[in-house]
């Protein structure tokens, strides 16, 4: 594995960096910039050493081809209001745009190159077309220094293929998120506490099967909580459920019982009788976790569990938690996240934010960053980090 000394000097030399630049956006305007701002250090540090940086990216999920609400213009112009610099723009990927601003830089400067999945060879996976692209990305650049932490689990032509054609190096950003997630799975501070919301069971299975042996507690909250309910012999009422996921999660619960890890599971319910939108107003209510109304779905852990969840959380001396409580979007319905990060920021040792959901939660819910002990940018690629994969952005890298 490399760091920046095995490019030697870069002064003068084109850096392509892969970047997360990922945000979302309002029409025009970035909602979230925190990808962008933890993007900034590495890039940031190579225009001071004298490279010419370029800059690849990614943004939402076109179809291989230009759509404007998924152009990096906006994100381009964020960059250069953090680096306090002009930073160019490419309106392609590496067309006559692209080779033209390249080759307009100045040791120092640093240009964006449009969004990379604007080009199918991008996400292919077909290896020639990969491949072919790669050729095309390489061809801009004299070393390659990847630094997009939430696409390192994807083996696409600007994490995985670029690597192995040019001189290559982690950025601070992925060297970062590399060293905590070690932490996490190489002989965490105990207790250990990890924390799982979100939507679905189902994208979590690979993270509470490789859990289920490191972990010594794990708490359960936010839409899947419904599917281990059921599980249990629970009425949920029009709650989210994966049926299919039902005799798994009972093995799981069983499997935890006989390994002594504690799995803790909300016992009240916050519930309305409709998901909220449009206009109409909340009319929360808080049931027993047993005694979900069938007229009624579960949108939030009810407060006695966020109660019971922050005191799980007090003794733990490494945490990682993935997924909100429930619609934190919504004030109604935030109340079991905000005490779940509320809990997180007075831990003893390791705090992780991992990523996605839960770091969108933590800025919108008003948290001052710098009290957990790391928000990481890329939820996706922590999860498979942690189910024990291979992420190929980072082998790349190592062989």
């Amino acid at each position: 594995m490399s760091d920046y000394s095995t490019l030697g000097d870069v002064a003068g030399k084109r850096v392509l960096v892969r970047s997360d630049l990922n945000v979302p956006l309002d029409g025009s305007t970035i909602t979230d910039d925190g990808r962008i701002r933890a993007s900034v250090p590495t890039i940031r540090e190579l225009a001071a050493a004298g490279a010419r940086v370029v800059v690849t990216a990614h943004l939402g999920r076109p179809k291989g081809a230009p759509e404007d609400r998924y152009s990096l213009r906006p994100v381009a112009a964020r960059l250069g209001e953090l680096l306090g610099q002009d930073v160019a723009f490419a309106t392609d990927t590496v067309g006559e745009s692209a080779q033209a601003t390249v080759a307009g830089l100045a040791d120092g400067q640093v240009a964006v190159l449009e969004n990379v999945r604007f080009n199918p060879g991008e996400t292919s996976k077909d290896e020639s077309e990969r491949a072919a692209f790669a050729d095309q990305l390489a061809a801009l650049a004299d070393a390659f220094v990847s630094d997009g932490f939430g696409v390192v689990h994807r083996k696409q032509a600007s994490v995985y293929d670029v690597a192995l054609r040019l001189p290559h190096a982690m950025g601070q950003l992925v060297a970062t998120e590399i060293g905590v997630l070690r932490r996490l799975t190489e002989e965490p501070a105990r207790p250990y506490v990890v924390v799982l919301g979100g939507s679905k069971v189902s994208d979590k299975l690979g993270v509470i099967d490789n859990l289920l042996g490191k972990a010594d507690r794990l708490l359960i909250g936010g839409g899947m909580v419904f599917t281990f309910l059921k599980a249990q012999g629970h009425e949920v009422g029009k709650s989210l459920l994966e049926d299919d996921q039902l005799d798994v999660c009972r093995a799981y619960l069983e499997r935890a019982q006989q390994t002594g890890v504690e799995i803790l599971l909300p016992t009240d319910i916050v519930v309305d009788t409709a998901f909220p939108n449009g206009d109409r107003t909340p009319e929360p209510r808080v049931v027993p976790a047993g005694e979900i109304p069938a007229d009624a779905l579960g949108l939030d852990i009810g407060p006695d569990s966020a109660a019971a969840f922050a005191a799980a959380l007090a003794d733990a001396h490494t945490v990682f938690w993935n997924g909100p409580m429930g619609v934190f979007e919504v004030d109604a319905f935030a109340a079991g996240t905000r005490a779940v990060a509320e809990a997180l920021t007075k831990i003893d040792g390791l705090s992780v934010v991992g990523g996605g959901d839960s770091a969108a939660a933590v800025r919108a819910l008003g948290f001052d960053e710098a009290a957990f002990g790391h928000i990481s940018t890329g939820g996706g690629a922590s999860l498979e980090y942690l189910e024990g994969k291979t992420l190929p952005g980072i082998q790349v890298l190592e062989d």
